[in-house]
C-alpha cells in the first residue's frame, strides 16, 4: 500500500505527538518552529488536542527576520534577548508541559555576518536558555526535535533541482528516516528502539574505561567516566513519561571523562552552526581540553565556540552510529545536525547529559565535574565517523576489544 503525501504528513504529526514527545492527557504543549512549517504545525496541534492536550502554544521563528537583525540592528543591541521566551519555557518545564522543537534553517544564513556578533548572539541566547536546558539534560521534561524542509535549506542540499522537486525530495527522506512512510510507524519505531536499547545494554555491561578512535586524520583516546550509562533511542522523564528526544535517531551515546581525552580528531562532515558552515576541521586535545583548532572554513567561528566557557573546550558526549545507518545510506550531506549526526559517529563539545552518569541527575555541578562530567552552556555535536574509522573499547585492565571496524559494529547484538 502506497501512502499519499497527506497521509505521511498526518503520520508524522501523530508520531511526533504520541511517540516523540509522548504527550499525556492534561499536558500543555509548546511548539518552537520556523514559520514555513505552519501546515505541519496545524496537524500537530490537532493531534495534540485529540490526545488530550489542555493548550497548544506556538513560538514562531523566521530566518529572514534573524538576518535582518544582523544587517540593520544597532551593533550595541546584540546583548538583548526576548526573555519572555525563556521565562515561558522554564515555566513550562517546571509545571510539566511538553516541548516540541522543529528544526529547519538556512545553513548559510549568517555566512557573511560578523563572527563576533554571531558568537555574542549565541552566547546571550544560551545564557538565557540555561535554566530550561538544565531541565532537558536532567530529564525534567518530555521533549523532541523533528525537522521540516524550508526552501533555503533544500536548495543547499539539492542545488541542481527545481525548487518544488527539492522540497519533495527532502520530505520523502524525512518520511523515510522517521519511518512514517510505513503502515504502522509506531510499531516500526518500537522495534527500532529495542535494537538501540540492546546495543546500549551491551555497552553498559562492558563498562569500557576508554574508547580508541583511528581514522585518516584521527588518532584519539577518549576516557569514559566510571559508572557511565550508554543511552539509545528513548528516554524517561523523572515523572515516568517515555519520549524520543531526536527523530530520527540511530545513535547510542554516553558521557566521556572531561579530563581524559588525548590526541587529534578530524571531522567527516561540515558542521552547520548558527548559520555558518565549518568545514574540514580538526581538534587536538591534551588532558581533555582542546589546545589546537584547524579548519578550512569557519575556523574563527569554531575558535569562538570553544572560548564560550571552560567546558566548551571539552567533550560532553561520544556517540556511535554505524556507517550503514539508513540516513548514511541516503548518501547526502544534510547540513542539519539532527540528520547528519545520525549518519555518522559523532562527539559533542560542551555540556554532558546528567543521565549518562549513575546518579548524575542528583549531583551538584561541582560533584558532577569531580567525577568527570562536563558542565558548559553549549552542547554542539560534530561528525567524525566514516567507513574508514575503527573504534576499540579499552577495558579497565587495559585489554583492547574491537568495537567498530570500517565504520560498522564489530560485535552483533540481538534485541529482545
Amino acid at each position: 500500500m502506497t501512502l499519499s503525501f497527506e497521509q505521511k504528513l498526518q503520520n508524522y504529526a501523530d508520531l511526533a505527538v504520541k511517540f516523540g514527545i509522548g504527550l499525556q492527557a492534561g499536558q500543555r504543549l509548546i511548539v518552537r518552529t520556523p514559520v514555513e512549517s505552519a501546515p505541519l504545525v496545524r496537524l500537530i496541534a490537532e493531534s495534540a488536542y485529540k490526545a488530550g492536550a489542555r493548550l497548544v502554544d506556538i513560538m514562531w521563528r523566521d530566518d529572514a527576520i534573524t538576518l535582518a537583525r544582523f544587517k540593520y540592528a544597532p551593533r550595541d543591541s546584540f546583548e538583548e534577548f526576548p526573555t519572555w521566551q525563556t521565562r515561558a519555557l522554564a515555566e513550562a518545564a517546571e509545571q510539566g508541559d511538553a516541548v516540541l522543537s522543529i528544526a529547519g534553517t538556512d545553513p548559510d544564513l549568517l555566512k557573511d555576518q560578523d563572527p563576533d556578533l554571531v558568537a555574542l548572539t549565541q552566547h546571550v541566547a544560551r545564557t538565557h536558555m540555561d535554566p530550561f536546558t538544565t531541565h532537558l539534560v536532567n530529564d525534567g521534561v518530555n521533549w523532541s526535535i523533528i525537522s521540516v524542509p524550508i526552501a533555503s535549506w533544500v536548495a543547499k542540499i539539492f542545488p541542481d533541482d527545481r525548487p518544488d522537486a527539492q522540497i519533495s525530495k527532502l520530505w520523502d527522506m524525512i518520511f523515510q528516516a522517521c519511518r512514517v512512510d510505513q503502515i504502522d510507524p509506531i510499531a516500526a519505531w518500537h522495534q527500532h528502539i529495542e535494537q538501540l536499547a540492546a546495543r546500549a545494554a551491551y555497552l553498559n555491561a562492558k563498562q569500557y574505561a576508554a574508547l580508541k578512535y583511528t581514522a585518516p586524520g584521527t588518532d584519539l583516546m577518549v576516557g569514559l567516566t566510571q559508572n557511565h550509562i550508554w543511552k539509545g533511542g528513548d528516554s524517561t522523564t523523572q515523572t515516568g513519561i517515555s519520549f524520543i528526544a531526536n527523530m530520527p535517531t540511530e545513535e547510542v551515546f554516553t558521557a566521556p571523562h572531561k579530563d581524559k581525552v588525548e590526541g587529534v580528531v578530524s571531522s567527516s562532515k561540515p558542521l552547520s552552526y548558527a548559520g555558518v558552515l565549518i568545514e574540514n576541521f580538526s581538534l587536538t586535545f591534551e588532558a581533555g581540553r582542546v589546545v589546537k583548532v584547524m579548519a578550512d572554513k569557519g575556523e574563527e567561528v569554531l575558535q569562538k565556540v570553544i572560548a564560550t566557557d571552560d567546558g566548551a573546550a571539552r567533550l560532553g558526549e561520544v556517540a556511535l552510529v554505524p556507517y550503514s545507518s539508513p540516513i548514511s545510506q541516503m548518501g547526502l550531506l544534510f547540513y542539519n545536525t539532527l540528520f547528519d549526526e545520525n549518519a555518522a559517529s559523532h562527539m559533542a563539545l560542551g555540556r554532558a547529559y546528567r543521565f549518562c552518569l549513575e546518579n548524575g541527575k542528583e549531583m551538584s555541578n561541582e560533584a558532577f565535574a569531580a567525577v568527570g562530567g562536563n558542565n558548559s552552556l553549549i552542547h554542539i555535536d560534530f561528525m567524525i565517523g566514516s567507513n574508514e574509522m575503527d573504534i576499540d573499547g579499552i577495558t579497565a585492565t587495559g585489554e583492547v576489544e574491537p568495537l567498530m571496524r570500517a565504520g560498522e559494529w564489530a560485535v552483533s547484538v540481538n534485541s529482545p
